[in-house]
């Protein structure tokens, strides 16, 4: 069976696709070719050209779907129009476009937020199985006893396993953690073709947007991530924290505990119930590593941490492991930092 597949787009703020967006693109390109299908990319947005452009670098088929500024657009019932959803099954889309012949076997997505509640809209909408926050993917010839299709490794048991998971039709939906797939230009651009798409009626209408404050970099996206739990005690920790990042370029993010307390935003929180990173040095403040958390850095590839108790949980994880009180410790650290500059 040859699998089509499609990877879907997030856009950053500055109109481009996101690091993960790329990845997926070239996941998509090499599933492909394994199996011998298309590979195709989907950017949705009020004026998706930029970002069509970089996409084509990395898959032969892009589709700009054009959305009317300020419309609110649904993404996700517009991906199903593409893919084959008729709108038969809920009578909401009746003035949506046909969808073309090549309806994808393999729909990849971001294991972020965005992305998954995607996922379940397309799955719901395609009537179509998912398999979430992949760590790899490859395709199965079906030599292992299942259908021809995506074979997708998960990492469970906070890390401590990894399965290896597989459609029972071969079709489905797959959500892809950060760093998964390496982004790589295919070396031919790729074809863009603008899609107009008339959605009536969207589920939810957008009235406003706004930028976060008070973050350098995407979570994602940052090379380095200093992170606080519930050690950091109030906001004069978090300010240390802040701190810290900036002397190091960083971005910062937060632990579940940390968020619940009122103290960081929902969109830097990280771990199972927030978002994946995967930067190269992971800086943990006053974390104790519960497995929760865990999931969405563990692979990181430095991690230190700094907490008071020297038997936390992610003592046995950290690359570097500071035992001491972080309101001693991170003043430190960024003098010596600030040091450095001069």
């Amino acid at each position: 069976m040859a699998g089509a597949a499609w990877a879907i787009a997030e856009v950053g703020v500055d109109g481009l696709p996101t690091r993960l967006a790329l990845e997926l693109a070239t996941a998509a390109r090499l599933i492909a070719g394994a199996s011998g299908g298309a590979a195709a990319a989907v950017v949705a947005g009020p004026d998706p050209a930029a970002a069509a452009a970089v996409l084509a670098d990395y898959v032969p088929r892009v589709l700009a779907v054009r959305a009317a500024a300020g419309a609110g657009p649904d993404v996700a019932r517009a991906i199903a129009t593409l893919a084959g959803a008729d709108g038969s099954r809920d009578g909401r889309d009746a003035a949506d476009a046909p969808a073309p012949a090549d309806t994808p076997d393999v729909i990849l997505l971001g294991a972020t937020p965005e992305g998954r509640e995607a996922a379940g809209v397309l799955a719901a909408r395609l009537h179509l199985g998912v398999l979430g926050n992949a760590t790899a993917l490859r395709w199965g010839s079906g030599d292992d006893g299942a259908p021809p299709g995506p074979r997708v490794e998960k990492s469970v048991l906070g890390g401590r396993a990894v399965t290896t998971s597989a459609f029972t039709a071969g079709r489905g939906i797959v959500t892809l953690r950060p760093g998964a797939a390496a982004a790589s230009p295919s070396g031919a651009p790729g074809a863009v073709e603008a899609v107009a798409l008339a959605v009536a009626a969207p589920v939810a209408r957008v009235v406003a947007r706004a930028a976060a404050a008070g973050r350098s970099a995407s979570v994602e996206e940052a090379a380095i991530v200093v992170a606080g739990g519930r050690g950091l005690g109030g906001p004069d920790g978090v300010a240390l924290l802040r701190e810290l990042a900036d002397a190091l370029g960083g971005a910062v993010a937060a632990t579940r505990a940390a968020v619940d307390a009122g103290w960081m935003p929902f969109d830097v929180q990280v771990g199972q119930t927030g978002r994946t990173v995967r930067p190269a040095v992971y800086v943990a403040i006053g974390v104790s590593g519960a497995i929760q958390h865990r999931v969405g850095m563990q692979d990181a590839e430095t991690i230190v941490a700094v907490n008071r108790d020297p038997d936390a949980p992610l003592v046995e994880h950290a690359d570097l492991y500071v035992v001491g009180d972080l309101f001693d410790v991170v003043p430190a650290l960024v003098a010596a930092l600030r040091a450095r500059r001069t």
